[in-house]
């Protein structure tokens, strides 16, 4: 409280927006930065409640403050608005913090919550979720992301105050697409050859990956990992299997290397490296927690190979449905769904082309947002 009373004058204009983690904070800021755009007199405040949302924006520079929010209580709520004095307030997906939610409603600020999600197991649609349902009619609108969510508000009486948006998510992959430096050195490490991008890997995925590269027999195809974990022993084991491999910081240091397979050994990169691909490989899906972000590759139209734990995950579901999204169950088929993929050039130009229609018709919701906030004049007197 200390930090934010130096921080935040009482004359500042505030915008702000809450994110529970780096999920939520992909899908703010498309808006946040909308807003920049739109109101420039106004200032963002950031928060996250978990350090991995925290510690990896830290230094955004679309946002004025960034801060930890402050953990719920009356005190704690009334003494944070106190000092930060909002105009406007986004809270992103989920998160639902009673006392805050209640002292905004009392001060009669504007309150939004976009991209979200509901589930009918949530406990907003049992029979005890009356304190759950009091907390959504705080917000002046529920912009949710699909028909179901909606049909669920509807059946508790929310209705009125809710509308599809769509996920935000889908405008920020567009962002990064229309805005992504190329990389001259992935593109002379390919030449000519075509490649697959396998992203975000898990062991159990790199178990598929391995066999499938031995197995395939296809010298002139390229592959590009870049694995979820990037500690110098995981590494090391990467490249010992995928046998003469090697890593992205060696090819730095000498570009001529040449080889079959190129490990990725930092962060930040892979967004733009799918563009390269012939097939991409999303991580993720031969673990529980599920698959990782299917858009990235889908906006640049290619093809998505998963494995079979992704139905947490709508974008994905969507994406499986089209036809952009190809799941495979175990390495047998992952050898089979690649070996079709390359040989058969419709198939490819198919599910590509499914991939990022599905991404170019999902996108809009940042400006369904910007409109609701501009023609209800939350931020202008």
């Amino acid at each position: 409280m200390e930090r934010l009373e130096k921080a935040i004058s009482p004359n500042e204009k505030v915008i702000w927006v809450h994110c529970a983690s780096l999920g939520e904070f992909e899908q703010g800021r498309p808006v946040m930065e909308e807003l920049k755009k739109n109101f420039p007199e106004y200032r963002i405040l950031l928060t996250f409640f978990s350090p991995s949302g925290y510690e990896a924006q830290k230094n955004y520079a679309g946002a004025d403050w960034i801060f930890y929010l402050p953990l719920d209580g009356p005190n704690t709520a009334r003494r944070f608005l106190e000092i930060t004095h909002p105009s406007l307030v986004i809270f992103v997906k989920y998160e639902f913090w009673y006392y805050y939610l209640k002292k905004i409603s009392y001060r009669n600020i504007p309150l939004l919550l976009i991209s979200a999600l509901f589930r009918k197991d949530m406990s907003f649609f049992k029979w005890y979720g009356g304190l759950q349902q009091k907390m959504l009619l705080r917000f002046n609108q529920l912009f949710v992301q699909n028909r179901t969510s909606l049909e669920l508000l509807q059946g508790i009486g929310l209705g009125g105050n809710s509308r599809i948006a769509g996920d935000t998510r889908f405008d920020r992959v567009k962002q990064i697409a229309e805005h992504a430096d190329p990389l001259p050195l992935i593109e002379k490490f390919l030449g000519t050859k075509a490649c697959i991008v396998a992203g975000s890997t898990w062991p159990e995925d790199e178990e598929v990956l391995i066999n499938g590269w031995k197995n395939l027999e296809m010298p002139e195809l390229k592959w590009i990992i870049a694995p979820h974990e990037i500690s110098a022993k995981h590494l090391q084991q990467l490249k010992q299997r995928f046998t003469g491999a090697i890593l992205y910081s060696e090819l730095l240091s000498d570009p001529s290397l040449d080889n079959q397979v190129l490990i990725i050994d930092n962060v930040g990169m892979l967004s733009r490296l799918y563009r390269y691909s012939r097939i991409s490989y999303v991580g993720g899906g031969f673990i529980k927690m599920g698959v990782h972000n299917v858009l990235e590759p889908a906006v640049y139209y290619k093809p998505v190979v998963i494995g079979p734990y992704y139905k947490k995950y709508q974008e994905a579901i969507g994406l499986v449905i089209e036809g952009g999204g190809l799941v495979v169950n175990d390495e047998q088929e992952f050898i089979q769904c690649i070996r079709s993929l390359i040989q058969d050039q419709q198939q490819n130009e198919l599910a590509a082309m499914a991939a990022g229609k599905f991404v170019q018709e999902q996108a809009g919701a940042t400006k369904i947002i910007l409109t609701y906030i501009q023609e209800n004049r939350l931020l202008t007197s």
